[in-house]
């Protein structure tokens, strides 16, 4: 089964381009090192890094009409880094799996079973 994992940071971006270039770099290793784990594993189905929030736009329908904002959806002090997507057999695999993203441990993680849509 897949899991999504969507990665929440609690730091500001403005903090994490203002780290010292080895905890940044520090950081992105031990990350990249953690995916290729997961790769080898058969685990690793996709994972990414987001573009700044900034870069975001956010669409809604109301009542057949379109509008568009800029930026995320919602203040939070929270903002969505990244996802990666998972193959593992249930949740308890999963949150096993998760529990060693080196990103949860500046902010959250939201892991949630990606459901097939079917015609009817």
């Amino acid at each position: 089964m897949n899991y999504l994992c969507l990665i929440y940071s609690e730091r500001t971006e403005h903090e994490l381009a203002a780290l010292p270039e080895r905890e940044l770099a520090a950081l992105i290793n031990e990350s990249m090192e953690y995916d290729d784990e997961l790769r080898r594993s058969g685990h690793l189905v996709e994972s990414r890094v987001l573009q700044p929030t900034e870069s975001a736009t956010t669409v809604r329908v109301r009542n057949g009409r379109v509008s568009m904002t800029d930026g995320p959806f919602v203040e939070t002090k929270e903002w969505l880094s990244g996802y990666i997507l998972l193959d593992a057999r249930d949740l308890n695999e999963a949150l096993q799996l998760v529990s060693k993203i080196p990103s949860g441990r500046y902010g959250s993680i939201e892991v949630r079973p990606v459901r097939e849509l079917t015609r009817r």
